[in-house]
C-alpha cells in the first residue's frame, strides 16, 4: 500500500482516510449530518417561539451562582442558556449578532431561521441537493427584501410631532414585563435619543445615554433626567445637600500625601517626629484644597478616596465632595458638564471646570440609600435614564426593555423608513416569494416555495401565543391580503377587532426586518453547507 500522511490507498488504488483518536471520536456526514444540525436549530428556535409578540412568555433562568433572571428578551435567553451543540451555538451568534447590529427581533431572526431550517429538512428528505436549496433560500431572500422596500411606509422625523416614534417604541416594549408603563417608557427612551441624536450624521451616541436603576418605588416613578445621575453621595453627612451654579473640579489624582514610587520605609523615634508628619500631611491637604479653591471650584469630584482627615479638613475649608466616583461616570461628568478630567492639582485652571446649574443629593423612602443628580448641565445632550421598580429582577428587565426601546429610536434616526408588525410583513413577503416561484422552472423554485412557507412561522407563533387558531387566523388574513392587495394586514394579537396593522399602529423599523431576513438566510445557507462533522465522542452532539 502507498501513503500519503492521514490517506491510504488499497490494491485498487481507493483511498482510506485514517482519522486520529478515531475511536474516541464520532463523526456524522451526509444527510445524518444535515439532521442532527437541524435538529439543535430547532431545538434552540423551539424554545423562543413562545416569547414572540405581545404576549409571549417569560422565561425564568437560574445561573450556577443562584442569580435569577426573568426575560423573554431572545437574546438574553440565549446568553444565559448553557448550549452544547456546535449548531445551537451559531444560533445563539444569530441571536447576538441581530441584537449588536439592530438592538430588536432578536427572538424572531431565531424562529424564522429555526423554520427555515425545518423546510430545508423536508426537501433535503425529498432529495434536493443543499446547495440547490441554498440558492432558493437566497433568491427567495432577495425577493422577501424588495417587497419590504415596496411596502414600507416612510416616517420622516419630525421635532415637533414624536408621536410616530413614541409608538414604535411602544410596539417594542409592548411585549416586555413593563407594558403597564408602555407609553411612558417609550416617551423617556424618545425624549432620550432626541436629546443626543446627531441628525446631520443620522446617527446616535449612546454613549452619552445612561440607565440607572434603583430598588425601590414603582415603575411609574421612572424618568429621564438631562444630566447624570450617580449612584454616590457628599462624603460627610454635614456637607451640604444641594450646591447651586456648580463649578466641579473633576480629579483622578488621589487626596493625600505624595509618596515614593518605590518600595519605601518611614521610622517615627519620637513624639517630635509623629507631629512634624502630622504638620507635613496638614499642609498638603491644605495646599490640595488651595488648589481647588483658587481655580474657581466650588465642588470636587474625586475618582479615588480620601481618609477622614482630609474629609474633615474640606468640611471646614467649605468645600463639598463627592468621592469613589467610576471611570465611566467621571467621563460623563465631563462630558455633560464641560469639563476636563485633571489628573494633577498643579494642572487645575478654570477652564478645565465643569458647569451645571445645580447638583443635589437624592434620597429613597425610609432607607439610607442616597444618589447624587446633576441637572442643568453646561452640555445638554447628556441624559440619563432613572429606572425604579419593586425588586432586581424587574429594574433588569425594564434596562433591556428600554435598551431595545432605544435601538429602535435610534434604527428610525438612522432610516426612517417602517413596516407593519403582527405578521403582516412576513405574509406579504411569502405571497410576493411564491408568486416568483411560479414563473421559474428550476429545482429552486422547490425550495423558495419552503422560504414562504417558513416566513408564515412568524404570523402562526404570533397566533399560537395569543389564544387563536393558528391555521385558521393565517388563512383568514392571507386570503384577505390577496383579495383586498393591503399588505398591512396581520394577525390581531390584542383582538382589538381590527387586522389592520396600520390602524392599530404596530410599526417596526425596515431595517431591523431586512437585517432578520438577511441574517437568518445567511446561516442557514451556511449550515447546509456543512455535511461532516467529527467530535469527541458523547460530547457536543446530543
Amino acid at each position: 500500500m502507498s501513503s500519503y500522511p492521514g490517506v491510504f490507498f488499497d490494491e485498487f488504488g481507493r483511498p482510506l482516510l485514517v482519522l486520529k483518536d478515531q475511536e474516541s471520536k464520532r463523526r456524522l456526514t451526509g444527510i445524518e449530518a444535515h439532521k442532527s444540525h437541524i435538529l439543535a436549530a430547532k431545538a434552540v428556535a423551539n424554545t423562543l417561539k413562545t416569547s414572540l409578540g405581545p404576549n409571549g412568555l417569560d422565561k425564568i433562568l437560574v445561573s450556577p451562582d443562584g442569580e435569577v433572571t426573568v426575560t423573554n428578551d431572545g437574546a438574553t435567553i440565549l446568553d444565559r442558556m448553557d448550549v452544547d451543540h456546535q449548531i445551537a451555538k451559531l444560533m445563539v451568534e444569530l441571536s447576538k449578532s441581530q441584537d449588536d447590529e439592530i438592538g430588536d427581533g432578536t427572538t424572531g431572526v431565531v424562529v424564522l431561521a429555526g423554520a427555515l431550517l425545518e423546510e430545508a429538512e423536508e426537501l433535503l428528505d425529498r432529495g434536493l441537493h443543499p446547495i440547490r436549496i441554498a440558492d432558493g433560500y437566497e433568491y427567495a431572500a432577495r425577493i422577501a427584501i424588495e417587497k419590504l422596500d415596496q411596502i414600507a411606509d416612510n416616517y420622516p422625523i419630525d421635532l415637533n410631532n414624536l408621536e410616530p416614534l413614541i409608538e414604535t417604541a411602544m410596539t417594542t416594549l409592548g411585549s416586555k414585563v413593563v407594558n403597564k408603563c408602555q407609553r411612558q417608557l417609550a416617551k423617556i427612551a424618545v425624549d432620550a435619543v432626541m436629546c443626543v441624536a446627531d441628525f446631520e450624521r443620522k446617527d446616535v451616541d449612546f454613549e452619552l445615554i445612561k440607565v440607572e436603576g434603583k430598588v425601590g418605588g414603582k415603575m411609574e416613578d421612572t424618568m429621564l433626567v438631562k444630566g447624570v445621575v450617580i449612584d454616590k453621595n457628599f462624603s460627610h453627612p454635614q456637607m451640604p445637600k444641594e450646591v447651586r451654579d456648580a463649578r466641579m473640579a473633576i480629579l483622578t489624582c488621589p487626596f493625600e500625601p505624595p509618596k515614593p514610587k518605590t518600595k519605601h520605609k518611614l521610622d517615627i523615634r519620637s513624639t517630635a517626629d509623629y507631629e512634624k508628619l502630622f504638620e507635613y500631611e496638614q499642609k498638603k491637604f491644605l495646599e490640595m484644597i488651595e488648589d481647588i479653591k483658587k481655580a474657581g471650584a466650588n465642588l470636587a469630584i474625586c475618582q479615588w478616596g480620601f481618609d477622614d482627615e482630609a474629609n474633615h479638613l474640606l468640611l471646614q475649608n467649605e468645600l463639598p465632595a463627592i468621592r469613589w466616583v467610576g471611570g465611566p461616570e467621571m467621563e460623563l461628568i465631563a462630558i455633560a458638564t464641560g469639563g476636563r478630567i485633571v489628573p494633577r492639582f498643579t494642572e487645575l485652571k478654570e477652564e478645565k471646570l465643569g458647569k451645571a446649574g445645580v447638583v443635589r443629593e437624592i434620597s429613597f423612602g425610609t432607607t439610607k440609600d442616597r444618589m447624587t443628580v446633576i441637572e442643568e448641565c453646561h452640555n445638554s445632550r447628556a441624559v440619563t435614564i432613572f429606572i425604579r421598580g419593586g425588586n432586581k429582577m424587574i429594574i433588569d428587565e425594564a434596562k433591556r426593555s428600554i435598551h431595545d426601546a432605544l435601538c429602535v429610536v435610534r434604527n428610525l434616526v438612522k432610516d426612517s423608513r417602517v413596516v407593519y408588525g403582527g405578521g403582516s410583513a412576513e405574509i406579504a413577503c411569502g405571497l410576493a416569494v411564491r408568486e416568483q416561484a411560479d414563473k421559474i422552472s428550476t429545482l429552486e423554485q422547490y425550495a423558495m416555495r419552503a422560504f414562504a412557507d417558513a416566513l408564515d412561522s412568524v404570523p402562526v407563533a404570533l397566533a399560537e401565543n395569543s389564544g387563536l387558531r393558528p391555521i385558521e387566523t393565517l388563512s383568514y388574513v392571507k386570503a384577505r391580503q390577496l383579495k383586498e392587495k393591503n399588505s398591512f394586514l396581520g394577525v390581531d394579537c390584542l383582538q382589538k377587532g381590527t387586522n389592520d396593522m396600520k390602524e392599530q399602529q404596530v410599526i417596526e423599523p425596515l431595517i431591523s426586518k431586512k437585517q432578520q431576513l438577511s441574517l437568518a438566510t445567511q446561516l442557514v445557507k451556511m449550515i447546509l453547507k456543512i455535511d461532516d462533522i467529527r467530535t469527541q465522542e458523547g460530547g457536543g452532539m446530543q
